[in-house]
């Protein structure tokens, strides 16, 4: 039976699972980047860790038996971190992935590798943007002639499209809410990333025909073990 468990967290599946492990000891690493971020149960560190190396010196000082990446589906790189520095250390790495979101009848979805992609494809769309990738995406649409509202925890930084009303929020989102924004913008397209979870905006947009640019989530790596939900990541650490 693994003893301490370091998750590295951020969403609400990494504070689910780390209220789920009673009797381990629970580490959980935040990235830092937002001001007031809600913090877990457990113990809970905050920053990088300098990349895999130094992740796998981490792990090692503290004994670490299991590391969990329960991340945002498209924090890439502490994921790409976490899986190289589980094979230096030769611990099992699990991967908390909500599943990602199923295409309905009424969606107009236009699948995009990436943001910049988006971008490109964007204008042939729409005109008038909601915009849920994250402050940290809108830079890529820096250069794009049309109107953007950007949902976002922080206020992002430059640069920024020229046209933009940026809208400081966290969810969980109501299906009404949503309804209600898209109505008063004159939201004609919605930019967002296949991150699973609560789609209420997907419904408002699916309601009203509104097409939907969706950013296909990274590939897990091939090394870790990827699961569903908290409980099936309970199973896999016991």
């Amino acid at each position: 039976m693994p003893d301490r468990v370091l998750i590295l967290g951020g969403t609400s599946e990494a504070r689910a699972l780390a209220a789920a492990l009673p009797g381990m000891t629970v580490i959980s690493s935040l990235a830092g980047r937002t001001s007031s971020p809600l913090l877990p149960a457990g113990s809970v560190r905050i920053g990088g860790f300098g990349g895999a190396s130094g992740l796998a010196d981490y792990l090692r000082t503290e004994r670490i038996d299991v590391l969990v990446d329960a991340t945002h589906p498209f924090a890439a790189r502490i994921s790409a971190h976490a899986a190289a520095a589980a094979v230096l250390v030769g611990l099992p790495l699990i991967v908390l992935r909500r599943p990602g979101w199923t295409e309905q009848d009424g969606d107009v979805w236009h699948r995009v590798r990436d943001l910049d992609e988006a971008a490109i494809l964007l204008p042939r769309l729409g005109r008038r943007v909601f915009l849920t990738t994250g402050r940290q995406g809108i830079a890529a649409f820096a250069e794009v002639d049309a109107w953007f509202l950007a949902r976002s925890v922080e206020p992002p930084a430059p640069p920024m499209p020229e046209r933009l009303e940026v809208l400081l929020d966290r969810g969980p989102f109501t299906l009404e809410g949503e309804r209600r924004l898209l109505a008063a913008h004159r939201i004609d397209v919605l930019v967002t990333k296949d991150s699973g979870g609560p789609d209420a905006k997907l419904a408002a947009a699916r309601e009203r025909g509104i097409p939907v640019v969706m950013v296909n989530r990274p590939v897990t790596p091939a090394t870790a073990h990827e699961v569903p939900t908290v409980a099936a990541a309970v199973a896999a650490i016991s």
